[in-house]
């Protein structure tokens, strides 16, 4: 009987241990923005490790948003902090439609309007059943381990540190060069 309990508690023992150390693992796997998958607006794959020790300035962006016109001050924003900051923007049709052109599109667009060489992801959905993981970790508490928040509306900002920690979000209504922004970098 005693051998029994013992052969009973050393498995209890070994698959909470087990179970443990396989969750833990998979926190880590998704813990780290640096980790994520995202492709360019031209397809290839972005390395979001290359960007460590520079804080890096998610934006949402749309070509037919009243806040398109923030596309001027955020290449601003990217040539005068590009030793300290990256700056991606993240087009998205999710709000009003106000994203509608396709990658080629939206890479004319942004270069012949606003002169934009930042760094452009391919479009994706920032919100809902669809979101994309960059999106699930900068929203998600239990993913960016600092806090919670929805995408209200195309132009908000998520401000990312040098080691890839969470800082904080910006409505749209924040302008790029806000001192909001630039007190923190």
């Amino acid at each position: 009987m005693k051998l029994i309990i013992t052969i009973s508690t050393a498995f209890s023992l070994f698959l909470t241990s087990f179970l443990i150390t396989n969750n833990s693992e998979k926190m880590k796997s998704t813990a780290s923005i640096y980790d994520i998958s995202i492709k360019s607006l031209s397809g290839e794959n972005i390395d979001l490790a290359k960007f460590k020790g520079k804080k890096i300035l998610f934006v949402n962006t749309a070509s037919e948003c009243g806040f398109t016109k923030q596309y001027a001050d955020l290449q601003k924003l990217h040539e005068t902090y590009k030793d300290k900051l990256v700056v991606i923007g993240v087009p998205c049709n999710q709000f009003g439609g106000q994203e509608p052109g396709n990658a080629t599109q939206i890479q004319s667009f942004c270069k012949v309007n606003y002169g934009v060489t930042f760094l452009m992801t391919e479009k994706v959905d920032v919100k809902g059943d669809k979101q994309h993981p960059l999106y699930a970790w900068l929203t998600k508490k239990e993913l960016n381990g600092v806090k919670n928040s929805s995408v209200k509306w195309n132009f908000q900002k998520y401000l990312i540190d040098e080691n890839g920690n969470f800082l904080d979000y910006f409505y749209s209504i924040t302008k790029p060069m806000s001192s909001k922004i630039l007190k923190q970098l």
